[in-house]
């Protein structure tokens, strides 16, 4: 299995150098040469399998030039306790046909850790296949990528990790995470800025020739954690793959297969749902969830991606992305792998802002994707609504996803099953879930709020929100966009 590049065609490389690399150097992402599939046989397989069983299963397909000594040490330092009772992706049942899936069972109780777990195995066996030196990890985050990055390098041999955030576009949950996390080898800086200015002067440094020449100089080498990572993404097949399964096994109804909701921004989550469909796993539609910040929903339905829109900052700052980068890949499908066209579409987008696709390429993307969006006010009552008729508490993310599931089954009026991706614990985000179910209980103390919500719903809350509390600040770094450059070289004493 050979990786291409989505804007050179003549780009070949192995998983291990494109999993090393992060990304191309041509500013492409790579994308595998072909989707592998898997048969009604291997499904059977597959269904009597523990999740890290699955997940080897879907990894050997893309990443053959491991050994299957090394998938077993990357998958078993992974996923052998670090997820509660050692189930990453539980499917709960809400009601016939509607299901979450929880993604938010690790270390920092969202849904990137099934990949930012795994990530550091594949990062550093990779590294030593293909003979390079100290990896710099480079990560923009809107909130969860961040601190399960941190989590999963933290003191990692051989590597360093640096963190940048928006100053004022996470949650406090979620910059407490980031700014007292340990280690030797991390660090942390907010930017003055969004998501989408972090992301893309951290791309810049990727394909800056003179800071890769001085990098390489000193034995270093810049990847990535972000889902531009092809070994980011991979990870994340395999829960759907395993949900799937856990549907096979729940006597689900699946003679019309199935349709999966995913509140996405950057729109690698949703992204691995489709390789799990072109995989075999028969989802029908997949149905992306956008807040306030409805760039996709609006490029879904008229097939122009338009960045020049007004940010919104909202209670769902995962998703508060203008540009997202894994859309990229999918459009670089959806035009046949068509390198040529694709760069000249990341072109305009980088120039202009924007970029229009065919109407043979809209008529691909809508027969694969329904895209709904849902503001602030409408999340905090979905969030209620949810409580209310399930006694199931979700946080804002997945609470948009439920609302955008609602409005797509309204429309299309079908009975096949649904499944919710649920990304993070409530508990990340319980100032605004405590405002949508008891705002009378709200304060300005962010703890206090988590104990409140904790006891009017009766639900515990996570051991790594709860030691938060006793946690000790470490980095108090702000920076402006035009300066990560040189606070990149800076930290690591260039």
């Amino acid at each position: 299995m050979f990786y291409k590049s989505t804007r050179n065609s003549n780009v070949k490389v192995t998983a291990a150098e494109a999993i090393s690399k992060g990304i191309s150097d041509d500013g492409g992402l790579f994308v595998p040469e072909y989707i592998p599939t898997f048969s009604k046989e291997d499904f059977n397989e597959l269904k009597t399998l523990d999740y890290i069983g699955i997940a080897k299963k879907v990894l050997e397909r893309y990443l053959d030039d491991f050994t299957e000594e090394e998938l077993d040490y990357c998958l078993k330092g992974a996923y052998s306790g670090t997820f509660d009772d050692d189930e990453p992706a539980p499917l709960y049942k809400l009601e016939n046909g509607k299901y979450i899936l929880e993604l938010w069972h690790g270390p920092t109780c969202a849904f990137k850790d099934l990949a930012l777990q795994l990530l550091p195995y594949l990062l550093t066996t990779s590294a030593k296949k293909v003979n390079k030196g100290k990896a710099v990890i480079l990560v923009a985050t809107s909130g969860d990528t961040g601190k399960a990055a941190l989590e999963g390098f933290c003191d990692v041999e051989n590597t360093e990790i640096m963190v940048f955030y928006p100053n004022n576009g996470v949650s406090p949950m979620q910059k407490l995470q980031m700014d007292t996390q340990k280690g030797k080898n991390v660090f942390v800086c907010a930017i003055n800025g969004n998501f989408d200015d972090a992301q893309s002067s951290v791309k810049t440094i990727f394909t800056d020739t003179k800071t890769k020449e001085i990098l390489k100089q000193n034995g270093m080498e810049f990847s990535s954690a972000n889902s531009i990572n092809w070994g980011r993404l991979v990870p994340q097949i395999v829960y759907y793959v395993a949900s799937y399964c856990n549907l096979l096994k729940d006597g689900a109804d699946l003679s019309d297969g199935f349709d999966i909701v995913v509140p996405t921004g950057n729109f690698g989550n949703i992204l691995a749902a489709y390789y799990a469909k072109e995989m075999g796993v028969p989802v029908r539609r997949l149905v992306c969830a956008s807040n306030a910040n409805n760039v996709l929903t609006d490029f879904i339905k008229t097939g122009k991606y338009d960045r020049n829109r007004e940010f919104f900052t909202s209670v769902s700052p995962s998703m508060d992305i203008l540009i997202s980068s894994n859309l990229e890949r999918m459009v670089y499908h959806l035009l046949g792998n068509d390198a040529q066209v694709s760069a000249a579409y990341q072109k305009s987008l980088s120039e202009n802002g924007e970029y229009s696709v065919s109407s043979e390429v809209l008529e691909k993307l809508q027969a694969l994707y329904f895209g709904g969006c849902c503001d602030d006010e409408k999340t905090l009552e979905t969030i209620k609504a949810v409580y209310d008729k399930y006694n199931y508490l979700c946080d804002t993310h997945t609470a948009v996803a439920v609302a955008v599931a609602e409005e797509y089954l309204a429309t299309e009026g079908n009975n096949r099953p649904v499944v919710i991706a649920s990304t993070a614990s409530p508990y990340k985000f319980a100032a605004s879930v405590l405002k949508a179910i008891e705002p009378s209980k709200c304060s300005d103390d962010e703890f206090l709020m988590v104990k409140e919500l904790s006891a009017i719903t009766k639900t515990k809350v996570p051991k790594p929100i709860m030691n938060l509390s006793s946690a000790t600040v470490r980095f108090n770094n702000v920076c402006e966009k035009k300066d990560i450059k040189s606070v990149v070289l800076k930290n690591l004493g260039l």
